[in-house]
């Protein structure tokens, strides 16, 4: 079954969408500060780097060919990231707030 038209652009749209909100909660959130960091600021930065990861692949994954044109396994897995890329952002963004 073919993925539906504009899926494509809609899914690179997002992920660059929530990459960048990502990237200014990184800055707001304070990473090049002074004091060491506690185990909580770890899981924040690593949770962000893997979302921001799963983000970044989205628009390689969704634009890579597949063997028979009307597939839409590529697409699928780049929901998929796309979704683990949010859940990641937003796990990070509500530790920072929580701790």
């Amino acid at each position: 079954m073919p993925s539906p038209t504009g899926s494509v652009p809609a899914l690179s749209a997002a992920s660059a969408t929530i990459f960048s909100i990502g990237i200014v909660f990184l800055g707001y959130w304070g990473l090049y500060e002074p004091t060491r960091w506690r185990a909580v600021d770890v899981v924040v930065f690593v949770s962000a780097l893997s979302g921001f990861a799963c983000l970044g692949l989205v628009p390689w994954m969704a634009t890579s060919p597949v063997e028979p044109e009307t597939s839409d396994a590529r697409i699928r897995v780049a929901r998929h990231l796309f979704l683990a890329g949010v859940f990641a952002i937003w796990f990070a963004v509500a530790i920072s707030v929580i701790f």
